[in-house]
């Protein structure tokens, strides 16, 4: 089965995390045709079973061992991550260059009731699939602190990717 590892807190520039060491890590990990999808901490990988918790956590333990440091991971299938795209979250919205679509995904459900309304420079389109989606005016000379806003609510085990990644995720899928 075909998934991905959204790494959270890559920073291609520490010789660590370039994705050529990060690929020999997790098919060390027992990870199966590794490959990186730009250098934002996005692996592609197969593998046998579908727990996506057990997924994680062999994952964050051979990224722990190698960068002596937590490193949070959330894994979706291709299927969950093609099921996001057919959503049409963001159907009719302008990605660029005023603003920018974007989707931060829950390691975790969210707690019942949990939201985030919208706010100054930014709108909230929903929650769904353990992901929130959301555009972000770009045109501001501050960009607001929707992440700050969104590790409050639910919790520092989530990380983000611009929409126009995700879809180069899904493409990478089926290339």
């Amino acid at each position: 089965m075909q998934h991905v590892a959204l790494l959270r807190g890559i920073g291609p520039g520490n010789p660590k995390m370039r994705n050529a060491e990060l690929v020999r890590v997790l098919s060390e990990a027992g990870l199966d045709d590794v490959r990186a999808v730009i250098s934002s901490g996005n692996f592609l990988f197969r593998a046998d079973g579908t727990d996506r918790r057990a997924l994680e956590q062999r994952i964050e333990a051979a990224l722990e061992a190698h960068l002596g440091a937590p490193c949070s991971t959330i894994v979706r299938s291709r299927r969950q991550l093609h099921g996001l795209a057919g959503l049409g979250v963001f159907d009719g919205r302008d990605d660029g260059p005023a603003s920018r679509c974007q989707v931060t995904f829950l390691k975790r459900p969210p707690r019942s009731g949990a939201g985030v309304p919208d706010g100054d420079g930014y709108e909230v389109l929903g929650v769904q699939r353990q992901a929130v989606f959301f555009v972000v005016d770009t045109t501001r000379a501050k960009t607001p602190d929707v992440m700050a806003l969104l590790e409050r609510t639910y919790g520092r085990e989530i990380t983000t990717r611009t929409w126009r990644t995700v879809e180069r995720i899904r493409r990478a899928f089926d290339g």
